[in-house]
């Protein structure tokens, strides 16, 4: 197969609507990028490979452009294979161009793909408000099934891979010093970058390791993904470079972390949703790696400060307006306030079911000084994990018995261990009513060095059976207590009540004010002794 034809009489083919069969009067789109021209007609698109060498991507041939036209198809039909369709020839017969057949010289590869609404795209959903909190928890859920099943690469990933990202970062921002940024500010993070790589490099190369490097998406932020059918769907993965994809999932993540949270430090609608993302990924992680990737957050910082440097470096290359070049700053602002110390603390949320003690730990989670928040451990989830079930799957009445009850503490105790360790604040959400089950979780925080609060929410009785009955009958709630489960709990003793007492009769609302109000208190005190 020949290169022939140039790729401005392709382009100029490309940009006529017979070529796809449509009226004369059809309007074909054409989106342009560094590296593709893409070409909207009808219910289709078409993607181009321009024909470019920028080291890390290389389109110069016909043969490297058709292998990364199918590679394309092939990683993108992980997470998208309704969107992602074929690949499709551009042939030369007798002078004259077409599309697809089977007759004549290829001369060049397309990407076929089935047209969707832009209006679905979880950016524009952001900036126009409409994103919702549920579509991030189910976004967050899918990515952590793709990692799951994401193909293992230990031949790259590590410490020092990492610190050459790093430092390419650092070149790149060099360039700007001046027209966009401060010197004082890139030399602090490459030097708080390479302090954290020298810090973590052997849990760096641990997880490469352990098989934590996998093939994953390269560029999850929210302009790539997108809503059709009310589902959200991840689209437009890295099929250029294994070097920028095969990466530590945890950096996969933490590109949509960084863009929730960036988003957040101006928009107040998105406030806590890099939180939920964060957790509902942790949520939904297998049992045999919840050790590993609550060890792996102490990468968090550097992972998504390094996210916010690559936005920063980018933004500042086509930064021609003052506009621009304030988003660049930002960035970078953004990545050095992620890489600051935020000591971590340990808040409990007790009470019987039906007091809102997990959506009152939901709502302050995001609130806990962290930049994305605090790791929630709910003793539903793990419950279910320990069990090997979906969050929403019911568990069998045996799985409630006494001792499985002991075994779920001791794991929710054991996994917020590891996430202080981390350096992630924790809040732990259990009924808490026995004594022992308290005096356990407030050992902890002491042992760890961490402030602690325990919180203990309560309600009349009338109260918690309706929200209970309300909340089993519509059967979205990882908690399987029911009624009859209630009325057990209301007979427990308590024991002595150490815990600030929160008044939960009134609702989400007014909870979560009264527990701002008791932690704005100083009610997280360092511990003594």
């Amino acid at each position: 197969m020949a290169d022939e034809g140039t790729g401005e009489d392709i382009a100029a083919f490309l940009s006529r609507p017979e070529t796809y069969g449509l009226a004369a009067d059809d309007r074909i789109g054409c989106i342009e990028t560094h590296a593709s021209r893409v070409y909207l007609a009808g219910e289709r698109v078409y993607k181009l490979k321009k024909r470019v060498d920028f080291g890390f991507l290389d389109f110069t041939t016909l043969e490297k452009r058709r292998k990364a036209a199918e590679n394309e198809i092939a990683l993108n039909r992980r997470t998208a294979p309704d969107i992602y369709l074929r690949t499709l020839p551009v042939r030369s017969k007798h002078g004259e161009l077409q599309l697809g057949g089977s007759e004549g010289e290829i001369v060049d590869w397309l990407v076929e793909m089935r047209r969707f609404p832009a209006e679905g795209l979880f950016a524009r959903l952001a900036e126009e408000g409409r994103l919702t909190r549920q579509e991030i928890e189910t976004l967050a859920a899918d990515v952590a099934a793709f990692h799951a099943h994401a193909e293992v690469t230990r031949e790259r990933g590590g410490a020092a891979l990492f610190a050459r990202i790093v430092a390419g970062n650092d070149d790149n921002l060099k360039d700007s010093v001046g027209k966009v940024f401060e010197a004082e500010k890139v030399a602090r993070l490459k030097a708080e970058s390479d302090r954290l790589i020298a810090r973590h490099a052997a849990l760096l190369d641990g997880r490469r390791d352990a098989g934590f490097v996998r093939r994953c998406h390269g560029d999850l932020h929210l302009g790539n993904v997108t809503l059709i059918g009310n589902r959200p769907v991840i689209f437009d993965c890295v099929e250029f470079s294994d070097d920028i994809a095969s990466i530590d999932i945890l950096y996969d993540l933490a590109f949509l972390l960084m863009d929730l949270a960036f988003r957040a430090n101006t928009d107040a609608r998105l406030a806590g949703f890099a939180n939920r993302a964060l957790n509902l990924y942790l949520d939904h992680v297998r049992e045999e790696e919840i050790e590993p990737t609550l060890e792996g957050l102490a990468l968090l910082p550097l992972f998504v400060a390094t996210r916010a440097a690559v936005r920063a470096k980018v933004t500042a290359v086509i930064a021609n307006t003052e506009e621009k070049r304030d988003r660049s700053r930002a960035y970078l602002d953004f990545a050095l306030a992620v890489l600051a110390s935020t000591p971590p603390r340990l808040l409990a949320v007790g009470g019987l079911s039906g007091t809102g003690k997990s959506t009152l730990a939901m709502a302050l989670a995001p609130e806990l000084g962290h930049p994305f928040g605090a790791v929630h451990l709910r003793s539903d989830i793990i419950r279910k994990r320990l069990f090997h079930v979906a969050p929403l799957e019911r568990l069998p009445e045996a799985a409630y018995a006494k001792d499985v009850g002991r075994r779920v503490y001791g794991e929710m105790s054991r996994l917020a261990g590891l996430a202080l360790k981390a350096g992630m604040p924790v809040v732990v959400d259990a009924v808490f009513s026995r004594e022992g089950e308290r005096v356990n979780v407030e050992r902890l925080a002491a042992e760890a060095g961490v402030p602690f609060c325990g919180l203990w929410l309560e309600a009349p009785a009338a109260i918690l059976e309706a929200r209970v009955a309300t909340r089993a009958a519509e059967a979205r709630d990882p908690s399987d207590a029911d009624v009859g489960v209630l009325h057990q709990q209301l007979g427990y003793e308590l024991g002595i009540m150490r815990w600030a007492r929160v008044d939960a009769s009134a609702g989400p609302e007014e909870s979560l004010a009264r527990a701002m109000a008791l932690l704005g208190g100083g009610m997280l005190e360092k511990p003594q002794g």
